[in-house]
């Protein structure tokens, strides 16, 4: 009952109690994309004993920004399976099939599906595919050397959240899939820690979207992907001509990603292999200046965003706006009350006269600063690893480092440990640093949980491409994959 203040102990977790004497070969730590993609992989290799624990009752995927007609910036291609395992039983073409929906989609020819279709596939993927446990929260990962196997610890939840039961299960190998936490910057946090203030992140934008419909002026801090979509959505939905809106970007302008077919091979396995390869002072140097790679904005939303603001000074110029001001800052006209302006960062913030908010700003070009007054902010300021400290502190002596004091992970994706831990901790969308800006693509889901898979059984379980990519990263033929097809590390020029 809620509220009983207490916990019983269970021997194992349900993943072991098929045989309480055999250990998992391998217990998974969250349930987000990755380890999904990882457990239905999983389930296609007979014999192997897989377990997943998630803390939350179960699975979502970025709920806040399922904004209607917003889509993925991967292909369908790229869902939890099909570009290590085309024949696999949980493909979104199966998932559409079960759900009557194949034909549908093969006449409306898309490549880019919505993002409440791939969380629909998603939530069948983590209904039907077995050894998923939500409502698990794990609290300690420790190898136990007597046994030679890891120990993990978890707590049990309720339907409220609250602690219901403790176990335990072992496990020769895990796997870390704890996903993302979102990112407010340190100037902002006090006003977004504070009640009743509206200053939300772009991930919990749906749930607020009809009190920031309602709120005066609002602000969106930040240019990626999650900003513009935010702001488009608040711009069909404001009122003409009293739209009342600000979109504000640290980033030098509204760039769109870079989408070429050559570019997007940054995000291929040779890719991955070749950044492996590079010094960690080479590798740090390169991701800020990769951020064009899958920090900007999808060209088709830029334009959707431009047709909005062109369409609304149409409407304004034939007198269509329901009162109000019709321009904005006094120049009059058909220009929507929309202000676009790259290129400023938020100095500090705070409460403003009444129940407003005050956004100190800094322009970087100009050098110049000002003040905006907003009645609501939403920050799409982006992610960060969510840290594993905690989970992993009886591990913590076994870890070896970078010179940034960072987990060093190897290239299958296992952390480096001392070598008296004889199993294996991987990674997953924790290695940015190591392999680059493809680490939280899902496009490069399904290649990294077969390569996991592959090391995990000891055997090549998923045959895995040699060759991936027209471009040959680096003039080491080993380091694209070219040298496995014989071609010599000799290149003329």
């Amino acid at each position: 009952m809620r509220g009983s203040g207490r916990v019983r102990d269970v021997e194992q977790g349900p993943a072991a109690a098929e045989d309480a004497g055999e250990p998992l070969d391998l217990a998974g730590v969250g349930v987000g994309p990755f380890n999904l993609s990882l457990a239905a992989l999983g389930d296609g290799l007979p014999g192997l004993r897989c377990a997943f624990y998630e803390q939350r009752a179960a699975f979502r995927w970025h709920p806040g920004l399922l904004i209607e007609g917003a889509t993925l910036q991967v292909p369908f291609l790229a869902d939890l399976v099909t570009l290590a395992d085309p024949a696999s039983p949980w493909s979104f073409l199966r998932f559409l099939r079960e759900r009557q929906r194949l034909f549908p989609f093969y006449f409306a020819e898309r490549f880019h599906i919505e993002r409440a279709e791939y969380d629909a596939y998603c939530r069948w993927v983590s209904e039907g595919v077995p050894g998923l446990h939500f409502g698990h929260q794990v609290d300690a990962v420790r190898w136990n050397a007597e046994l030679g196997v890891f120990q993990v610890d978890f707590t049990q939840l309720d339907a409220y959240g609250e602690a219901e039961a403790l176990g335990r299960s072992y496990a020769r190998n895990v796997v870390l899939g704890i996903g993302t936490a979102p990112h407010v910057p340190r100037v902002l946090r006090p006003l977004a820690e504070a009640p009743s203030v509206p200053v939300y992140h772009s991930s919990a934008y749906l749930e607020h979207r009809e009190e920031l419909l309602g709120a005066g002026h609002v602000t969106v801090v930040g240019s990626g992907q999650s900003g513009a979509e935010v702001f488009l959505d608040l711009l069909r939905r404001r009122p003409l001509g009293r739209e009342r809106l600000h979109w504000l970007t640290r980033s030098a302008a509204f760039a769109p990603m870079e989408y070429s077919k050559l570019g997007l091979e940054h995000f291929t396995p040779d890719y991955t292999r070749y950044f492996h390869g590079l010094p960690e002072r080479v590798r740090d140097g390169l991701l800020p200046r990769q951020w064009q790679l899958h920090k900007a904005v999808d060209a088709e939303t830029l334009a959707a965003v431009h047709d909005e603001l062109y369409r609304r000074t149409l409407l304004l110029d034939s007198g269509g706006a329901a009162g109000g001001d019709t321009g904005q800052g006094g120049d009059g006209g058909g220009w929507p009350d929309a202000v676009l302006t790259p290129g400023v960062r938020v100095r500090t913030a705070g409460r403003g006269g009444g129940s407003r908010l005050e956004l100190h700003l800094e322009h970087a070009e100009q050098q110049e600063r000002s003040v905006l007054t907003t009645d609501a902010v939403v920050l799409a300021t982006g992610y960060t690893e969510r840290p594993a400290d905690g989970m992993l502190a009886a591990l913590d002596p076994y870890l070896r480092r970078d010179g940034s004091d960072r987990p060093l992970v190897d290239q299958e994706y296992r952390l480096v440990l001392d070598p008296v831990v004889t199993g294996s901790v991987f990674v997953q969308n924790a290695e940015r640093h190591t392999h680059g800006v493809g680490a939280p693509d899902l496009g490069l889901a399904a290649h990294r949980s077969a390569v996991i898979l592959n090391a995990v059984t000891g055997r090549e379980s998923y045959p895995l491409p040699q060759r991936t990519a027209f471009t040959r990263f680096g003039l080491g033929a080993d380091r694209s994959g070219a040298g496995a097809a014989g071609r010599s590390a000799t290149v003329g020029v």
